[in-house]
C-alpha cells in the first residue's frame, strides 16, 4: 500500500511548498493528531479487490423451523469491465455518481447538494462518490462514525491515487451487492434476467443499476416491487438528462415488459418472510442482514400459517367465477402483539396477478369493518348500546359538493333500531349519524390511538369515513382490533422474537408482556367490553346475516365484523377472542370491481370462519368477564328508556342491555305521546310542514340528531323487532 501520507501530501500540493514553516506547521496541526486517531487504523487497500466471505441470515419460525436463509453463499462472479455493457455502466454513473469521471476522490459539489438537499429540502440525499462506496463496502465497517468517515476519504484518495477510474469502476460493478446472495453484476444479471451481463436490455440494465442504493426495497421479490419499477424509471431519466440516451430510448425502455427469473432460494412464507427482512434492514443495515451471519427468530407459526395459506387459496379459487383474483389474511395473538400469519396473496408465486405484493401492507378500503371504533367513541361520549338511531331516507349538507345521502347495504329503512342492532347489522345510516355526533376528528384521534396511522388529517374526509372512506392496512386494523380483544389495551404487533449474532450473542430480544395490562390504555374497559359483546351477538345480527351464518362458529363467544365498500372492491371480515385475531380480505389488486354477490357474508367470510374455527374448535372458550364499570338493566326496546311499571297501559316491549356505569338511563319511557301526524302520509310531518295535520297520541323517538320515529305509524319497512 502507497504511504498515505505521502498520497495526502500530493493531493494537498504539500510537497510543492516552499515554505518549511507552513509545511511543518500541517505536520504538527494536523498529520500528527491525524496519524494517533484515525490513519495509525486504517486497513490496506492491497485487498480491495478480493472477495469477502460473509456469513447467511436465517430466519426462523417459531418453533425453530427454517423460512429462509438471506445469505447462503457469496453468489459472485468477476467479469472485466470490457464485458460490461456501455448501457449499465453509463446507468451505474448516471444514478449514483455522474461526475465519476471529472472529480477525484470526493465529489464537493455532490456533498453540498446532499446537505442542501437533507437540510433545506428535507429529503435525503447520498453524497459519496463510487470510490467511497467501493471503500466503505470493501474495507470499512458499517458503522457510521466521524473516525470511520475520515478513514473512507483517506482511502478514496489512496485507491483514486494507485488506481484507474475504469479499474475502480470494474471493481464497483463486481462488488456491490444487488440483494441477498446476489454480488456484482454479472451474479445479478443472471439472477433477475437469466442472462450473462453482456446481454441485457437498456431497461434491464437500469433496473439493475438502481437496485445497490436499497436491493430489499427496489427487488422484484420483495413486498413492494412497484418501487423498483419507480427507481428503473428515475435511472433513465437520469440518462436521458446526462445524454446517455435519447428520448425514444428512454420511451422504448420504459415499454419494455421485465420478465424476472422465478426466484431459486427455497422460502416459505415469503410475504411474512420479506416483510421481516425489511424490518431487519432498517434496523441493522443492508450489509449487517446480507452479510451478518444473523440469526432471527421470528413470531410466525408455521403450522397455522400453512393453514391460513391453503384456505385463502382454495376460497378465491372458488370466487374466480365473481372476479376475484386475490385474497390475504393476517392472523395475530393479541395479548403479545405477535404476528402467527402472514399471508399477503393467494400465490405469492402468480405473477400475472402480483402475487408477490403484500396486501397485509397495502393501503385499502375497510368498508364498514371500522363501524366498531366509530361507535366506541359514541360510547366514550356518553351514549350507549340502546341509543336509537332512526334509519330513514337521510341527506347530510356538505359545504364544498354535493349533500352526502348514504344508503344501507340492503337498499331498505329499518325505523329505529338502537346502537346494539345498528351495528350487530351493519346498518350505514345509523353509523353515519353516530360520525356526525361524535366528529370525524374524534374517531381519527381515536383510531390513531387504537394503531390505525394511515388517516390523515381530519379535513380530508367526511362521514363516509364510517364506511370505509378512508384507506386502512390490515396490520392497523388488526393492532386496533386487538385493544377490543385486551379490554382496551393495545399491544403493539411484533414479528421478531429475536436476533443473535454468528457467534450467538442475542443482539435483540422481544419480552412479551405477561398480560395485556402491561400494554398502553386506550380505550376504557367497559367501552371495548359493550363493542366486542355486540360484535359476538348472533340475534343482534340476524336481520341481515341470519342465525347461522360464517360469522358464527358454533357457540363459542367470537366477536367479529365484516365490511364492503361500496363499489365492491374490498371485502373484508375481522373477528377476534382474547387469543386470537384474524383479518381478512379479498378483492383484486388492480382494484377493479367484484361481483356483487362478494360482499357480507360471502367472500372474505368463509375464509375467516375456516382460520378461526381451525384455531379455537377444540379449546375452552375464552369468555369475557363483565367489567365493575358495566352494570346490564331491562330497557325498552323502542326508545332504549326504563320500562313503566307494570300494569301501565303504554307498557313497552322489553330486552336487557348492558351500560357503563353513569350513562345507563334514568328516564321511564313516558309512552304515547302527543304529536302532530300528516294525514296524507299517516307519519310525522316532514320538517317545516304546517298544514293537514292532526294531533294523535303515538310512540315516538328522538335519536341523537334531533330526528324522530313513530313507531306506532304504519311504515312500509320493517320497524324493529321487540
Amino acid at each position: 500500500m502507497p504511504n498515505p501520507t505521502f498520497i495526502i501530501f500530493k493531493s494537498f500540493g504539500i510537497l510543492k511548498k516552499k515554505s518549511v514553516i507552513f509545511t511543518l506547521s500541517f505536520i504538527f496541526l494536523f498529520l500528527i493528531p491525524a496519524y494517533f486517531f484515525v490513519l495509525k487504523d486504517v486497513p490496506s487497500t492491497a485487498t480491495i479487490g478480493r472477495t469477502s466471505y460473509p456469513q447467511s441470515t436465517k430466519i426462523y419460525d417459531r418453533t425453530g423451523k427454517l423460512l429462509y436463509t438471506v445469505f447462503t453463499s457469496k453468489n459472485q462472479t468477476f467479469v472485466p469491465i470490457n464485458k460490461i455493457g456501455t448501457d449499465l455502466k453509463n446507468a451505474t454513473i448516471a444514478i449514483e455518481d455522474k461526475d465519476f469521471y471529472k472529480h477525484g476522490a470526493i465529489d464537493i459539489r455532490g456533498i453540498t447538494r446532499a446537505i442542501f438537499s437533507t437540510v433545506i429540502k428535507r429529503q435525503v440525499q447520498g453524497g459519496s462518490t463510487i470510490t467511497q462506496q467501493l471503500v466503505k463496502n470493501s474495507l470499512l465497517t458499517p458503522e457510521r462514525t466521524i473516525t470511520r468517515k475520515v478513514k473512507e476519504i483517506i482511502l478514496s484518495f489512496v485507491v483514486e491515487a494507485t488506481h484507474s477510474k475504469n479499474g475502480i469502476l470494474e471493481m464497483y460493478l463486481n462488488q456491490v451487492s444487488y440483494g441477498g446472495t446476489t454480488w456484482g453484476v454479472q451474479a445479478a444479471s443472471y439472477a433477475y434476467f437469466d442472462k450473462p451481463v453482456d446481454k441485457i436490455s437498456l431497461a434491464q440494465s437500469a433496473f439493475l443499476a438502481g437496485l445497490p442504493e436499497a436491493p430489499s426495497i427496489y427487488s422484484p421479490f420483495g413486498s413492494h416491487p412497484e418501487l423498483g419499477k419507480k427507481r428503473q424509471i428515475e435511472v433513465l431519466h437520469r440518462m436521458r438528462e446526462q445524454k446517455y440516451i435519447t428520448k425514444s430510448q428512454e420511451e422504448k425502455a420504459l415499454a419494455e415488459q421485465l420478465t424476472f427469473s422465478k426466484f431459486q432460494n427455497k422460502i416459505l412464507a415469503p410475504h411474512f418472510v420479506f416483510y421481516v427482512k425489511d424490518l431487519l434492514v432498517k434496523k441493522y443495515g443492508q450489509r449487517m442482514v446480507d452479510q451478518g451471519g444473523l440469526n432471527v427468530t421470528t413470531t410466525l407459526d408455521l403450522d397455522i400459517q400453512n393453514y391460513a395459506q391453503a384456505s385463502v387459496s382454495a376460497e378465491v379459487d372458488n370466487l374466480k367465477e365473481s372476479n376475484v383474483s386475490n385474497g390475504a389474511t393476517l392472523v395475530t395473538n393479541p395479548k403479545t402483539g405477535e404476528i402467527l400469519a402472514m399471508v399477503g396473496s393467494h400465490d405469492y408465486f402468480d405473477q400475472e396477478n402480483d402475487g408477490n405484493v403484500n396486501v397485509t401492507l397495502a393501503k385499502r378500503q375497510p368498508g364498514s369493518s371500522i363501524k366498531p371504533i366509530n361507535y366506541a367513541v359514541g360510547l366514550i361520549k356518553g351514549y350507549t348500546a340502546a341509543t336509537p338511531f332512526v334509519d330513514q331516507p337521510t341527506c347530510f349538507p356538505n359545504a364544498d359538493q354535493a349533500a352526502y345521502c348514504p344508503v344501507n347495504y340492503d337498499g331498505k329503512f329499518h325505523g329505529a333500531p338502537q346502537m346494539r342492532d345498528s351495528l350487530g347489522n351493519s346498518f350505514n345510516i345509523p353509523a353515519v349519524k353516530m360520525l356526525k355526533v361524535n366528529t370525524v376528528e374524534d374517531m381519527i384521534a381515536t383510531a390513531s390511538a387504537m394503531g390505525i396511522d394511515t388517516f390523515d388529517t381530519p379535513d380530508r374526509y367526511g362521514l363516509s369515513l364510517t364506511l370505509g372512506g378512508g384507506e386502512v392496512t390490515m396490520l392497523g386494523m388488526a393492532e386496533a382490533f386487538g385493544v377490543f380483544a385486551n379490554n382496551g389495551y393495545r399491544i403493539p404487533l411484533t414479528a421478531i422474537l429475536k436476533v443473535t449474532d454468528s457467534k450467538g450473542v442475542v443482539i435483540s430480544e422481544y419480552k412479551p408482556p405477561e398480560s395485556p395490562i402491561f400494554g398502553k390504555k386506550v380505550l376504557p374497559d367497559g367501552v371495548s367490553y359493550i363493542i366486542s359483546n355486540i360484535l359476538s351477538d348472533n340475534n343482534a345480527r340476524s336481520l341481515e346475516f341470519g342465525t347461522n351464518s360464517p360469522l358464527r362458529i358454533k357457540n363459542y363467544p367470537v366477536s367479529v365484523k365484516t365490511g364492503t365498500t361500496n363499489d365492491f372492491r374490498d371485502n373484508w371480515t375481522i373477528g377476534y377472542t382474547h387469543s386470537y385475531v384474524v383479518a381478512v380480505w379479498v378483492g383484486n389488486n388492480d382494484n377493479s370491481q367484484m361481483s356483487g354477490i362478494v360482499s357480507g357474508i360471502t367472500g372474505a367470510a368463509p375464509i375467516w370462519n375456516d382460520i378461526m374455527s381451525h384455531l379455537i374448535i377444540g379449546t375452552p372458550a375464552e369468555s369475557t368477564l363483565k367489567p365493575d364499570s358495566v352494570i346490564g338493566k331491562i330497557v325498552c326496546a323502542t326508545s332504549g328508556l326504563l320500562p313503566p311499571p307494570d300494569g301501565t297501559a303504554d307498557r313497552c316491549p322489553t330486552r336487557y342491555e348492558y351500560f357503563i356505569k353513569g350513562t345507563e338511563p334514568k328516564q321511564i319511557d313516558p309512552g304515547r305521546q302527543k304529536v302532530f301526524i300528516d294525514k296524507a302520509t299517516n307519519d310525522l310531518p316532514a320538517k317545516g310542514k304546517t298544514d293537514n295535520l292532526e294531533e294523535r297520541s303515538e310512540v315516538i323517538v328522538t335519536d341523537p340528531t334531533g330526528d324522530r320515529y313513530c313507531f306506532t305509524c304504519p311504515h312500509p319497512s320493517p320497524t324493529p323487532k321487540p
